[in-house]
């Protein structure tokens, strides 16, 4: 029988082995997240294939332009350094909610000049074609039908955040958990897993968790695991990557 939480978000996780790490104060999970803004746009960049060096993209950053790249490779970094710091700055503020607007306003800073369409989920604007998720040899995952007005998708997603917020008692495991809901239903025509894991990071540093970047270096885990994860709709595998992510896994961590 397939319990509530597993049927509204789409997939189940053996919840036993799920690790949580310590909480802190949310001034200090921002503060160490903003000292780390270069690597966390870097990492997201590396994942979608773009070309720039993590110095490159430090200058960047800082306002410098770099030669010798494609317009549409320094948009995307460009936009993945907005969005994170329009994040930093919703936690900052306490304006970050784990719900459909805020997850509208970082996918449009997130896929802008990219996407189909921004802002809004598949369906609410005036295209209706469903992109499905390229798994290699495995085919395509085809996620929930694009339908005129969106509504389908709305109320997914309405269903998914109650039940994780119901269900599960730990920020930390909530917060994974909506990355991969995000990433398995594919609210939007593009830059979904990019926008999951930014309202994953919300979630996790409005109650004092550190922030969680996948390293450049692990991207064919990462890919891995993702292929996985779509296959068998078996979350385990994918908890147990990002929580090796986390900073306090790093040699050294403090």
């Amino acid at each position: 029988m397939v319990d509530t939480l597993t049927a509204a978000l789409g997939f189940g996780w053996d919840r036993s082995a799920v690790d949580s790490f310590e909480r802190h104060s949310v001034e200090r999970a921002v503060w160490r997240y903003r000292r780390s803004l270069p690597e966390f746009v870097w990492d997201a960049a590396v994942l979608e294939g773009n070309p720039f060096t993590y110095p490159e993209v430090q200058t960047l950053m800082e306002g410098v332009t770099v030669g010798g790249h494609k317009l549409s490779d320094e948009q995307q970094v460009v936009n993945l350094a907005e969005a994170s710091r329009a994040l930093a700055d919703l936690v900052t503020n306490g304006g970050f909610a784990l719900d459909k607007p805020t997850s509208d306003g970082l996918q449009g800073l997130i896929a802008r000049g990219e996407a189909l369409e921004i802002g809004h989920f598949r369906g609410e604007g005036p295209l209706t074609l469903t992109p499905g998720v390229n798994l290699g040899a495995y085919g395509r995952y085809m996620p929930p039908e694009t339908e005129p007005g969106g509504a389908n998708l709305r109320e997914l997603h309405a269903r998914g955040i109650a039940a994780l917020l119901t269900t599960l008692d730990d920020p930390f495991e909530q917060a994974l958990a909506y990355f991969l809901f995000a990433a398995l239903q594919q609210f939007y025509f593009d830059g979904n897993k990019r926008t999951g894991r930014a309202m994953m990071n919300g979630h996790l540093m409005t109650h004092g968790f550190d922030a969680i970047s996948i390293p450049a270096a692990r991207r064919l885990e990462f890919n891995t695991n993702m292929v996985d994860f779509y296959r068998t709709r078996d979350a385990t595998g994918m908890f147990a990557f990002l929580a090796s992510c986390h900073p306090d896994r790093e040699p050294g961590a403090s």
